[in-house]
């Protein structure tokens, strides 16, 4: 997504259009190219390529910058892995079955981090060594996915050298040298794989694997060189100008700003400064994480993502020396952020990434979430790793966001097989920050084709952050005679929200467990509570409650005014 050509100007009072498929995925003759380089990965061909001579030992260690989870380290000493929600022993590791999610994690060898954090280097080498010979045992020898996937040895490069005194720390020559050669035979295969792996983060990690065993293997001169150009390329097709990755998933930026702050480790423990596009995408990339947190300084749920926590985000922001404040306006990127006093809101003003690149991708257009300090009040109920895949179904679809929803059907069509199908493809939006409150109008087409109304959505913050004022509008637009459709507006709160509903069914008064209290009020509709669920930091579905206003859209359309004001 990109400005629509002549559109506006550097003017943050001009109208901008949004449109999805700028910037489209892979193509059918690249993916059947892919798919054909996937399959020559069991060729004798292949094979031969991965042989080849293995560094006796590594150039440097590199520090790694992004800080582990202690409790998961501490899980691993008593001999169980705990990842995605699942907690598997050891022993069970090679049996499979477990969520993809949960894979990734013990495939990439994510852990190590989480082991160094809970243990000294005594005491973590000897889980370290099981669990590399569990590994070695079943994939080293052959090339199959997942293990092999060009991501996922991206992350093992970087986590295998970041922890070569814990792996390593042996007097076993034989087990030193499998590891020494898994680790080459994976660079190789990296060498020609990494543009294999899907456009976005996972093919920037990919190549981010090239570029430290170059740095890091003796005679690594042109490996480095070819990654720092494939890299380039990644970054071209997965970044927008603004820094936002084109997944537009919140917990995918703050995984690129982890990536690239490891993958700079690299290069300051060789002393060589990181290429131009590695510097420029980790400048770019750390405001625009930092517009994706609310008040409690957690992320903001978009794009299948969950709140990921203000623990990790600091720790990453910390882990940089980037300092560029926040990028509240990132237009391509498409999350627009207003902080007035010490409320924050966030508003999804962009389409839904492009199909190809949508996988977890959501139908949340025109959606918000608002807090007020530290307590969350209208939230989207989120996603994430490890959920049962009907609920995961249901979190993508409009309804499970702030959002207005047209006879009960997404503002873009999801399909069963995941993919996203027709549905918003422009998204207009002005926005304006004043002396006396901030405001945006955003319009999209999700619904002009198949019910004939444009959605339209007014937001006014006041700039002490005591009052949000909003109006949805339903205008009949394009070739489509509009009809007499039913339409619910929905705003999922935060778990733990005390609910009442005013006696003249027009407004609730809200009581958070902290914080003052907020009155909402509405002049259109019949407003009700429903029940509802958040997804939260864990990853753990929390029940929770909704207000929905709710009526009959006639034919001219339709206005819905309502406001959020804080109460003493």
């Amino acid at each position: 997504m990109t400005d629509e050509p002549g559109a506006g100007d550097d003017d943050d009072q001009g109208k901008r259009q949004l449109r999805a498929g700028e910037r489209p995925g892979t193509s059918l003759t690249e993916k059947l190219g892919q798919g054909i380089r996937r399959l020559s990965w069991r060729t004798p061909v292949h094979k031969l390529r991965l042989r080849g001579r293995y560094p006796l030992q590594l150039l440097d260690v590199p520090a790694d910058p992004i800080p582990g989870n202690a409790a998961a380290g501490r899980a691993l000493l008593e001999g169980r892995m705990v990842a995605a929600g699942e907690s598997i022993a050891f022993d069970a590791l090679g049996r499979g079955g477990f969520s993809p999610a949960f894979a990734d994690y013990w495939q990439s060898f994510a852990w190590l981090r989480d082991l160094a954090a809970a243990a000294d280097r005594r005491t973590a080498t000897p889980v370290a060594d099981g669990l590399m010979r569990q590994w070695l045992a079943a994939h080293a020898r052959t090339v199959s996915e997942p293990a092999w996937r060009p991501d996922l040895w991206g992350r093992r490069i970087l986590f295998w050298t970041a922890y070569a005194p814990i792996l390593l720390d042996t007097r076993d020559a034989e087990y030193r040298k499998a590891v020494l050669n898994a680790l080459a035979r994976g660079a190789r295969h990296l060498d020609g794989a990494a543009d294999t792996a899907p456009q976005g983060l996972a093919r920037v990690t990919a190549w981010a694997g090239v570029i430290a065993a170059g740095l890091l293997f003796p005679g690594g001169d042109l490996r480095t060189a070819h990654g720092e150009a494939g890299i380039t390329r990644a970054l071209a097709l997965a970044v927008h100008s603004d820094g936002g990755l084109i997944s537009r998933a919140p917990v995918e930026q703050l995984a690129l700003v982890e990536l690239l702050a490891q993958l700079r480790g690299v290069y300051e423990v060789r002393a060589r400064p990181p290429s131009g596009a590695v510097a420029l995408a980790l400048a770019n990339a750390v405001p625009v994480l930092a517009s994706a947190t609310l008040g409690d300084g957690a992320l903001s749920s978009w794009q299948g993502g969950g709140p990921a926590g203000a623990a990790r985000v600091a720790a990453a922001l910390a882990a940089i020396s980037v300092r560029g404040g926040t990028r509240d306006d990132a237009r391509d990127w498409g999350y627009q952020r207003f902080c007035c006093g010490q409320t924050r809101l966030i508003v999804d003003a962009a389409p839904p990434p492009a199909a190809a690149l949508a996988r977890g991708a959501c139908a949340s257009t025109l959606a918000f979430e608002l807090s007020d300090g530290p307590q969350r009040l209208v939230v989207n109920c989120g996603g994430g790793a490890g959920l049962p895949a009907e609920l995961a179904r249901g979190l993508r679809t409009t309804a499970a966001h702030s959002t207005l929803v047209l006879a009960e059907t997404n503002s873009t069509a999801l399909h069963p097989d995941g993919a996203m199908g027709r549905g918003v493809t422009e998204v207009e939006m002005t926005r304006s920050d004043g002396a006396e409150a901030s405001r945006i109008e955003a319009a999209h087409d999700g619904y002009v084709k198949r019910f004939g109304f444009s959605h339209v959505r007014r937001l006014s913050l006041t700039a002490d952050g005591r009052a949000l004022d909003g109006e949805d509008r339903l205008v009949p637009a394009g070739r489509k005679k509009a009809a007499s459709t039913p339409l619910a507006l929905w705003f999922h709160l935060a778990p733990g929200i005390e609910t009442v509903l005013t006696t003249d069914g027009q407004g609730a008064l809200l009581r958070p467990s902290t914080g003052l209290g907020w009155q909402f009020r509405t002049r259109a509709g019949a407003l009700s509570l429903e029940d509802s669920l958040w997804i939260d930091g864990a990853g753990r579905p929390r029940a929770a409650k909704a207000l929905v206003v709710a009526l009959d859209t006639p034919e001219t359309g339709a206005t819905i005014p309502w406001s959020f004001r804080r109460v003493r």
